[in-house]
């Protein structure tokens, strides 16, 4: 599947749902639990690979830097997100500057 800005992802082990905010310049494998991505309105058909400890947070953007990838949630559902076999971080705010 090609990865553009706006494609809409969902987990095949659990409810959570994504958009592609920012596209990778070159193909990676985005995952939850482990297990690939899959297209919006797929079904499920998944075990995770990984334990389903880490909840994907509604509203938050994730992001894998050597890739350039960034992810928005839609809905909330469990496992960590990842790309080719790292783990994705959560995106934290830019510190504005003091106004002194």
């Amino acid at each position: 599947m090609e990865l553009k800005a706006g494609v809409r992802l969902q987990s095949a082990v659990s409810d959570a749902e994504l958009i592609v905010v920012r596209a990778p310049s070159e193909p990676v494998t985005l995952t939850c639990g482990g297990v690939p991505l899959v297209a919006a309105g797929e079904a499920k058909t998944g075990t995770p690979a990984a334990p389903l400890e880490d909840q994907v947070q509604l509203g938050k953007r994730y992001v894998d830097e050597p890739s350039g990838t960034e992810l928005l949630c839609t809905k909330a559902g469990a496992g960590a997100l990842g790309a080719d076999d790292r783990v994705m971080t959560l995106k934290t705010a830019k510190p504005l500057p003091s106004s002194d």
